[in-house]
C-alpha cells in the first residue's frame, strides 16, 4: 500500500524560507513522478512543481519559478520542496503526489496522480 506523508509546514514571515518533505512507502520510488500541489482557502488545488526521474523532466508553475526547488532522494524515498522568498499568496495546504504512469505533458494535471499525502499547512504572514 502506497503512503505519502508530508512534514515541514508552518508559519513564516514574508521573505522567509521553509522546507517541506514527503516520505513515501510502498513504492519503488525511482519509477514515480513526484509532484507538489497546493490549495489556498476558497481556491481550487493547483500545481506547484513536479519531477520525473524517468524522463529527466522538472517543471514549475510560473508563480513559484525561481523561488521553489523540488528535489528527491531515492535512497530515502523522500521528495523535498525548498521554498524561498515566500509571499503571503503562497499560503496554502501543500500536498505531495505520486504517479507511476503520468507522462510529461500531463505532469501538471492532478487527475493523473494516484497517490496523495494528507497535506501540510504553510502560512506566510505579511
Amino acid at each position: 500500500q502506497v503512503q505519502l506523508v508530508e512534514s515541514g509546514g508552518g508559519l513564516v514571515q514574508a521573505g522567509g524560507s521553509l522546507r517541506l518533505s514527503c516520505t513515501a512507502s510502498g513504492v519503488t520510488f525511482r519509477r514515480y513522478t513526484l509532484a507538489w500541489f497546493r490549495q489556498a482557502p476558497g481556491k481550487p488545488r493547483e500545481f506547484v512543481t513536479a519531477n520525473s526521474q524517468r524522463s529527466g523532466s522538472t517543471i514549475y508553475a510560473d508563480a513559484v519559478k525561481g523561488r521553489f526547488t523540488i528535489s528527491r532522494d531515492n535512497a530515502k524515498n523522500t521528495v523535498t520542496l525548498q521554498m524561498n522568498s515566500l509571499k503571503p499568496e503562497d499560503t496554502a495546504v501543500y500536498y505531495c503526489a505520486a504517479s507511476e504512469t503520468v507522462i510529461v505533458s500531463q505532469m501538471r494535471s492532478q487527475s493523473r496522480y494516484a497517490y496523495w499525502g494528507q497535506g501540510t499547512q504553510v502560512t506566510v504572514s505579511s
